[in-house]
């Protein structure tokens, strides 16, 4: 059985709250309940923090022993070099996800410490963008 986790970082507790124009209306334990039912055969591992240092330690703890990682660093994305150094660091693959179209957003959001180590960059599909993640694991 393939082992994935998602982790989600600042803010993204609050889907279904926060911009919902943006971020759609859904809450992401809802969503994530869906996702494990539809795919039974992968075992999905789910974590959320605000602190960028329990993200890293995250990544540490499953980056040599799950088959891949979907990450939505969210805004320390733009700014977390700690971040970025931990995926360079690890072996299990990363797959970048980011709910909006960052491209379309405020400048500064137009670049990744992580995407020049990560697996793929998905971003604008809204919360589909992680199934689409799922998918390239398959």
């Amino acid at each position: 059985m393939k082992r994935l986790i998602i982790i989600n970082g600042p803010n993204l507790n609050l889907l279904g709250k926060r911009e919902p124009e943006i971020y759609g209306a859904d809450s992401f334990e809802d969503f994530l309940n869906r996702l494990k039912k539809k795919y039974r055969s992968i075992e999905i591992s789910y974590f959320q923090s605000n602190i960028e240092g329990e993200l890293i330690s995250k990544l540490h703890e499953f980056g040599f022993s799950y088959d891949g990682i979907i990450l939505n660093a969210a805004a320390y994305t733009h700014t977390s070099v700690g971040i970025g150094d931990a995926v360079k660091g690890i072996e299990t693959p990363v797959v970048e996800v980011h709910i909006s179209n960052i491209h379309a957003r405020e400048e500064f959001r137009h670049a990744s410490y992580i995407a020049p180590n990560a697996k793929g960059v998905i971003f604008g599909f809204g919360l589909q963008g992680y199934e689409l993640a799922i998918e390239s694991f398959l």
